[in-house]
């Protein structure tokens, strides 16, 4: 916006069924996966979300400072889901904190219904 406000980000659109690219993305591009370790306790939270939500996880990739999932929401839980899988990675140690206390920026697509 011109008069230096900023435009809050557009609600998550969930649904029953719905297949989401979800990408995220360490805060200033800072690694969050440093360590085989790191990745190991990553899917392992991954797994229990899946267990905790319904999800069903069509594809995954890991890179150094970011991922991609390719899930599908059964019950539409996505935002819910993601907090607890974000919250428990960070608090079992997997993931680094910076200055602004998270370490990853979450960008969710929907696959399957053409919404943003």
């Amino acid at each position: 916006m011109e008069d230096g406000r900023v435009m809050p980000r557009t609600l998550r659109f969930e649904q029953d069924g719905a297949i989401y690219h979800v990408l995220n993305r360490g805060n200033y591009r800072a690694d969050i996966f440093e360590s085989e370790g790191a990745r190991t306790a990553f899917l392992k939270c991954l797994e229990e979300a899946c267990e905790k939500t319904g999800w069903r996880v069509h594809a995954w990739c890991l890179m150094s400072n970011h991922y991609h999932l390719a899930l599908e929401t059964p019950v539409a839980n996505l935002v819910e889901g993601m907090q607890w899988l974000q919250v428990t990675f960070a608090l079992r140690g997997g993931g680094r904190t910076g200055p602004q206390g998270d370490a990853v920026r979450p960008d969710v697509t929907g696959l399957d219904r053409g919404f943003d």
